[in-house]
């Protein structure tokens, strides 16, 4: 049933849906006013149906990835005002009748971001064991990385106030790597974060992701390590690069001992040495780098949001 006092809007990436977009789209119009899909460039007959059924239809030409998906449809749920923005699957995976579970804990103020959990008590899934295990690794580094007490970091079924959806779109993966990336924003921005569990269903769908499980890992791993690189690049780039040269000077300063003990020069441990001083002062200068790059642009942030609410 639709809450008069709140208005909420539904979102939906798509991909090639058509045996199952018409049975999540009519779900999710019971609790929500709005439906929004964007068409990540399907070639079945996913776009007519959701436009049939109602949902506003924003296509693209070709696909760009989930994360593209939903930056574009980001764009157009905020023009529209909603209190509430929920993101959902299209491929039935989420059950759009648990949508009032994700939205209460923003209606009753009590959290900005909610995560449709498979993990905590009263969740559950049904996914093959090796799924299991990789969200399983995943969920512990990606915990680990934003420091918050989400037991499922990878769940895409998710409700969001206006002000955290306001931020927390501005991440810059474009494939499976949004959910965590969203994550490490509501972490840097304070936003409380809270689980309620659903039930997720893999049987008897007609495929579960979009990539094969061993490249959608990779894409996960590659955005975590792009994320804490750049939020922290002197602990990360800079203290191994600090490593790496202080060996390299070490294997030089032992070289040149054992050339004068012996006069015999090790080639190998000069390359060696050579190799590590180069890598490691290419860190520390890159880690230098970033480091300042960040400072200035949380500085331009800042001014830009002061000047935001002065212009108001």
């Amino acid at each position: 049933m639709k809450n008069d006092r709140v208005k909420t809007v539904a979102i939906i990436p798509a991909w090639n849906e058509e045996s199952t977009i018409a049975k999540v789209i009519l779900r999710a119009k019971q609790h929500v006013d709005n439906v929004i899909v964007c068409d990540d460039g399907s070639t079945d007959m996913t776009p007519l149906i959701a436009e049939a059924l109602g949902a506003m239809v924003i296509r693209h030409a070709e696909r760009r990835g989930k994360g593209e998906a939903l930056r574009t449809l980001s764009k157009e749920v905020m023009e529209l005002g909603p209190d509430i923005i929920v993101a959902l699957d299209g491929d039935g995976q989420h059950d759009p009748d648990e949508i009032p579970l994700l939205v209460k804990p923003i209606e009753a103020g009590e959290s900005e971001v909610v995560i449709g959990s498979r993990y905590v008590d009263g969740g559950k899934m049904d996914a093959p064991w090796y799924r299991r295990l990789g969200l399983w690794a995943l969920n512990f580094l990606y915990g680990k990385a934003t420091g918050l007490p989400v037991k499922d970091t990878q769940s895409g079924f998710r409700a969001y106030s206006q002000k955290a959806f306001g931020l927390l779109i501005k991440y810059d993966a474009n494939g499976y790597g949004v959910e965590g990336e969203q994550l490490m924003l509501a972490a840097k921005n304070g936003f409380k974060v809270t689980e309620v569990p659903i039930s997720a269903k893999y049987r008897n769908l007609k495929t579960t992701s979009k990539k094969p499980a061993l490249l959608q890992g990779a894409d996960l791993i590659a955005t975590l390590l792009r994320i804490v690189v750049e939020e922290r690049p002197l602990k990360y780039l800079g203290l191994p690069g600090i490593g790496l040269t202080s060996l390299g000077a070490m294997l030089g300063l032992y070289l040149l001992w054992m050339f004068n003990i012996t006069r015999y020069f090790s080639v190998l441990i000069a390359l060696l040495a050579a190799v590590m001083l180069t890598v490691g002062m290419v860190l520390v200068v890159f880690a230098i780098t970033l480091h300042g790059l960040k400072r200035v642009s949380e500085k331009l942030n800042r001014f830009n949001e002061s000047a935001h609410c002065n212009s108001k």
